[in-house]
């Protein structure tokens, strides 16, 4: 399995209403953007940001886990929902920092809205039947000196080795997605 770089595979996520929040436990309809990976044993959706301190702090870590977990049949997807940062900011940002997985453009905040993402980054773990096994921090170290709880890769070794997730749900940190007028945090 390859994956694209970030810049030759931006798409924009097509708005559609959604009923709220999904919770662990509960199945997402995947976007018709990622028909393409279909097949995989889980996926993790990332929320992320260009402007967001705290979001580019973990870049590196973002782009060496998607490649890693490649390997092991995961999909890492990038999103972007801040209403501020173009289509075009977004694909030099993912250019910039390495980002070689597939980044995609929310438009209208539709699906960070759907999956009730509130601040960048944001992750969520999905098995290979979409339905969501872990959401939160990717760790708790936003420096990456000192990782005490890999978060992220624990949930995701868990899904893949056949384990409950321990802990299904933690407080992500970061800067707070910004919507667009109107459609602000529920």
């Amino acid at each position: 399995m390859h994956s694209l770089p970030a810049f030759a595979a931006l798409l924009l996520l097509t708005p559609t209403a959604s009923p709220g929040p999904l919770a662990i436990g509960q199945k997402l309809q995947p976007f018709a953007e990622l028909a393409s990976l279909q097949g995989r044993k889980a996926f993790v959706l990332a929320f992320i940001a260009t402007e967001c301190p705290v979001s580019n702090a973990y870049n590196a870590r973002m782009a060496a886990f998607a490649k890693e977990y490649a390997a092991k049949g995961v999909a890492f997807v990038g999103i972007n929902s801040n209403r501020h940062e173009t289509r075009d900011r977004v694909v030099q940002h993912a250019k910039q920092n390495g980002l070689d997985f597939l980044v995609l453009k929310d438009e209208g905040n539709a699906k960070a809205d759907q999956l009730g993402a509130q601040v960048a980054p944001e992750v969520y773990v999905f098995d290979a039947g979409w339905t969501l096994r872990y959401r939160g921090r990717i760790d708790e170290d936003r420096s990456g000196s000192s990782v005490p709880s890999a978060d992220l890769g624990a949930a995701v070794d868990a899904l893949l080795e056949g384990r409950e997730i321990r802990l299904k749900e933690t407080k992500a940190f970061g800067c707070t997605i910004k919507r667009v007028p109107g459609r602000e945090a529920r």
